[in-house]
């Protein structure tokens, strides 16, 4: 009986939630995350960067248990941020992004437990993700988009729409960190 209980409860919770649990475990990004920062750990960086395009690269800082700063956008000068990469100079690459790229065209990913992306906290004294696109406000990835006056639909699409951007975002640091 005390199963039969455990069960209902365990029910009742996940349709209270919604469908911010089931988007939660729909991310793409949480492996990646993994693997980015175990590469980055194993070969003793805190640091990278890679092109995804002509003008557009990325960059991640990682500070270990604590965040992976991702950031990617289109750069001005191109061919000299490619060179800080192709020299493996990633910090300076990363930098250089954050402070001199094309405004519009950059977004920023707070990924606060270096896990990937997460639709909601899991607890309210849990850090959350941030996602900053381009000149818009940043969207904080909490469960609590009422709160920011966001129907759940928007909310939700901010979500997909970073995850699947941090996705291509990862997997283009990971490969640097494997040539």
């Amino acid at each position: 009986m005390t199963w039969l209980l455990a069960q209902v409860a365990l029910l009742a919770a996940g349709v209270a939630v919604g469908p911010l649990a089931s988007a939660g475990q729909d991310s793409k990004t949480g492996p990646l995350a993994q693997e980015l920062t175990t590469l980055l750990s194993s070969q003793k960086r805190d640091a990278v960067a890679a092109r995804l395009g002509s003008e557009e690269f990325v960059a991640a800082l990682y500070y270990p248990g604590t965040q992976l700063l991702v950031i990617k956008a289109k750069y001005a000068a191109p061919a000299l941020l490619f060179e800080k990469i192709v020299s493996k100079n990633y910090k300076d690459a990363y930098l250089d992004l954050a402070t001199a790229s094309v405004a519009n065209t950059k977004m920023m990913i707070e990924d606060m437990k270096s896990d990937g992306l997460h639709v909601a906290r899991g607890n309210k004294n849990d850090p959350f993700d941030i996602v900053t696109n381009g000149t818009q406000a940043a969207v904080q990835f909490d469960g609590e988009y009422k709160k920011r006056k966001m129907s759940e639909e928007d909310y939700l699409k901010a979500f997909s729409d970073a995850d699947s951007a941090y996705e291509r975002m990862l997997t283009a640091l990971v490969a640097e960190l494997k040539k």
